[in-house]
């Protein structure tokens, strides 16, 4: 179709406009010569076209006007193919370390299954000693309410205690000790001014309603060492046979778990003591026949 568009013209042939209405002859040549004119421009357009490179060859190149448009086309497709490559490896990164983290946390999921069967193993083997404890525990709790109560009785028993002291030691500042014995604490002493035997003085503190003076603490030490001071009197304290050989006794039966015997003292061949000496101690006589003086005491009640 385009070799029919592009075909040289034949200009041998002459063309006559017709119409069926009646022209006059002066008219139609008028218009022969317009269709002549116009067959020549059309003869020449094709001739300078074909010189400067026009007829069927043009398609094969097109103008500047469609390079342009399929340089920029192609550009465009670059880009696209660059941006659709990094998203590509940016999606490749991105999977890596996604993997990577899935790794840890599987590492991590399977380090803390295994603590979890440690927890689990431990916790069986606690168990029967969590039960033990808890045992100890309900006997101590009960144990400790027994104390508790323990404790409200004797402060109600310690409180009721205090008052009948406070009852007998008003009693007592009321009781007055005989002419010639002083009074210290709950007793009545009296020391004689003659010297007898420890027997003989024992018998006359008796006749009193007395007996040989009990030293079993620190103070009545000191009290009965300051009755003392000029010279030694027989005490409630002697030697004799027991089952086994002799022991020293209190003459009041009370356990003797306080002493204050002078350095080296007591013996074995000793029989009856004294208080005291310039040290204030205790000493002891080996003989029966030697005369003392001697301290009597006195229970107020």
């Amino acid at each position: 179709m385009s070799e029919d568009i592009y075909a040289k013209p034949d200009m041998s042939k002459k063309v006559r406009y017709k119409r069926t209405v009646q022209e006059d002859k002066g008219e139609w040549e008028e218009r022969e010569v317009e269709i002549y004119e116009s067959t020549d421009a059309i003869r020449d357009d094709h001739i300078d076209y074909q010189s400067h490179g026009g007829g069927p060859d043009t398609e094969r190149h097109p103008p500047a006007v469609q390079r342009k448009t399929f340089r920029a086309a192609a550009l465009c497709l670059a880009v696209l193919c660059f941006l659709m490559m990094t998203g590509i490896i940016l999606l490749s990164v991105y999977f890596t370390l996604l993997q990577t983290r899935y790794d840890q946390l599987s590492n991590n999921n399977s380090q803390l299954q295994v603590k979890v069967s440690d927890i689990s193993v431990n916790y069986s083997q606690l168990q029967p000693r969590y039960k033990v404890l808890q045992t100890r525990y309900d006997q101590l709790s009960n144990n400790n309410s027994q104390l508790q109560s323990s404790y409200e009785t004797l402060s109600v028993n310690h409180s009721k205690l205090q008052d009948e002291v406070k009852q007998l030691k008003d009693r007592t500042e009321d009781i007055s000790c005989p002419d010639g014995w002083t009074r210290f604490g709950c007793s009545c002493y009296f020391k004689s001014k003659e010297k007898k035997t420890w027997e003989r003085g024992r018998a006359d503190c008796k006749k009193s309603g007395a007996d040989l003076v009990v030293i079993n603490n620190e103070e009545k030490q000191k009290f009965v060492s300051a009755l003392s001071k000029h010279g030694e009197s027989w005490i409630g304290l002697w030697n004799i046979w027991t089952q086994g050989g002799y022991k020293w006794k209190l003459v009041d039966g009370s356990p003797l778990t306080k002493t204050f015997w002078a350095s080296g003292l007591p013996t074995y061949d000793g029989y009856y003591a004294a208080c005291c000496d310039q040290q204030g101690k205790w000493t002891q006589t080996t003989y029966y026949n030697k005369n003392k003086n001697w301290i009597c005491e006195k229970k107020i009640l």
